[in-house]
């Protein structure tokens, strides 16, 4: 049986180019326990499932200008509109609204 956790994972491998080991990158954990998670026999915590819908709702908007390869690597380069900081970092961080700032210019076109 499928788990919301082990959709939203499906979701950023096909719509974000994620791999198991870039989402255990992300919410610190071991690609085994990604590799768990998105086979619905585990589930993590509740503050890691905060992080996975952030970062889906980062994908999914990210996902309406670049191909999966491509929002992979926005994700984790490094942004001049971050200072300098990766996308990746601040969803961990709880800074996800500024990575979202930077995709409404995205959106209004007035950064490519």
């Amino acid at each position: 049986m499928s788990t919301a956790v082990a959709r939203i994972l499906g979701d950023l491998r096909s719509r974000g180019g994620l791999q198991g080991k870039d989402v255990a990158n992300i919410v610190d954990v071991s690609p085994a326990t990604v590799s768990r998670w998105s086979k619905g026999t585990g589930s993590p915590a509740l503050k890691t499932q905060t992080i996975i819908a952030d970062l889906r709702y980062v994908v999914d908007r990210l996902s309406d200008f670049y191909t999966p390869d491509e929002t992979r690597l926005w994700l984790h380069s490094r942004h001049p509109l971050l200072n300098g900081e990766r996308a990746i970092d601040l969803i961990n961080s709880n800074r996800t609204e500024e990575v979202l700032a930077v995709i409404e210019r995205l959106d209004a076109g007035t950064y490519v």
